[in-house]
């Protein structure tokens, strides 16, 4: 497929006005920053500005790439973002493909996910006509296939945002925006990057994400930094950026590499797709880590964090209360730190505050990590059921799952003051 080019105004806007929450990587970033930032004085090392509810951020950005992106983006019936005018075939039979020929659809690509033994194919809408329209009449010619929108997804938290082969203790998989690899923090773990093919880049709630789970530094530790880290960057400063066939290469690509257990800090609407990747992952012994998502404890369900077999994560803050924005219902599993907390930010200060359940799923998935170092059902079950035992169970199931795990990863922010 054809990438379009970097979207810049939108996250600038965002950025500076709403610290909207992350979704898109923006404008490319400071390489190379040295470890002389960690020895600076303090007030250097953090930015000061404190992030509160981010409940209306992702309805924000989803409204700002609507505006800013209409020539590559489009709203579902529902008013979820997908790449205009594409439809996302999974594992089409010859008949299913003969049905999209007469409705007038053209094959314009395909990703091969050989180790799931799937196929994505990606039918183009003829110009002038509606996708939903012919979504529809293709499930009507062909009940039997799985067609859907090519939906995108966003992170699910705030980053308070700003413009390897080997193996040694296990490993741990992220499927998010690019990973500034050159942070300190990054100095000694081993990160293995793929993705927008041998380019970088590195984006704010990448890096955050990947630093709770392998990061190591002066004042600053993730929760497995000991482990290696496979990090697909599904967005590569893109519009079109997170789309329910990025992610699905994402995990096909863990599969091959038999990662056991995934991090996907990413949350949007229901895609079937998406969902039959998701089962074939889970039913290979993948443990998939997901955030439940900030639209507030009433919102519908978020996936992937509410597809069958993932383990959801909400965040809570330091005193161990659910976030209010944090979605509730049986998708959440596990509870972690997820505000009053900092993680690596691209460029300077180098440590920023960020806040939602983008921020809790990496610590849950890098304490699951070290008790399934490769795909395994038996394995996988049991990986949960030893931390469930380690959870701090809270009053509200709905709220907390199991309990809360991983408080002593959160690094308060006048650690850094």
């Amino acid at each position: 497929m054809t990438t379009p080019r970097y979207l810049c105004a939108a996250l600038l806007c965002l950025c500076s006005a709403a610290q909207a929450q992350l979704r898109l990587p923006s404008l490319p970033l400071p390489q190379g920053l040295g470890t002389d930032l960690l020895r600076r004085p303090a007030e250097r090392l953090l930015d000061s500005r404190v992030v509160n509810d981010v409940r209306e951020l992702r309805r924000e950005l989803v409204d700002e790439l609507l505006r800013r992106h209409p020539d590559v983006v489009e709203p579902d019936p529902r008013g979820e973002p997908a790449v205009r005018g594409e439809i996302l075939a999974w594992s089409p039979t010859p008949a299913g493909l003969a049905a999209a020929r007469e409705l007038g659809l053209v094959a314009v690509s395909e990703e091969r996910l050989d180790e799931l033994d799937q196929v994505m194919v990606v039918l183009r809408v003829p110009a002038g006509a509606a996708t939903a329209t012919l979504l529809a009449a293709l499930r009507a010619a062909d009940p039997a296939g799985t067609y859907d929108f090519n939906h995108l997804y966003t992170g699910s938290g705030d980053a308070a945002g700003v413009p390897a082969n080997g193996q040694r203790a296990g490993s741990v998989g992220l499927v998010d925006s690019g990973v500034d690899a050159d942070h300190p923090v990054f100095a000694d773990a081993r990160v293995r990057r793929e993705g927008c093919g041998a380019k970088a880049h590195p984006h704010a709630h990448g890096t955050a994400v990947a630093a709770l789970m392998v990061g190591r530094a002066d004042r600053f530790e993730g929760a497995t930094p000991d482990a290696t880290l496979y990090a697909y960057d599904v967005y590569c400063d893109s519009p079109t950026g997170g789309s329910a066939l990025r992610i699905g290469a994402a995990l096909a690509w863990m599969a091959q590499r038999k990662v056991g257990v995934v991090n996907v800090s990413l949350v949007g609407p229901p895609n079937e797709p998406l969902r039959r990747t998701v089962a074939a992952m889970v039913a290979r012994g993948h443990l998939l880590v997901a955030a439940v998502g900030n639209d507030g404890p009433a919102a519908p369900p978020l996936y992937p964090a509410s597809y069958p077999g993932v383990v959801g994560v909400t965040g809570v803050d330091r005193r161990g209360r659910p976030l209010p924005e944090a979605a509730r219902g049986p998708q959440v599993m596990f509870a972690a730190p997820g505000s009053q907390m900092v993680s690596a930010a691209p460029g300077a200060p180098p440590f920023r505050q960020v806040r939602g359940t983008s921020f809790a799923a990496p610590i849950v998935a890098a304490l699951l990590a070290p008790r399934l170092p490769q795909p395994d059902p038996a394995g996988a079950q049991a990986a949960i059921a030893a931390l469930a035992k380690e959870a701090v169970p809270g009053t509200d199931r709905a709220a907390t799952g199991y309990g809360t795990v991983g408080t002593g990863v959160r690094i308060d922010p006048s650690a850094m003051r």
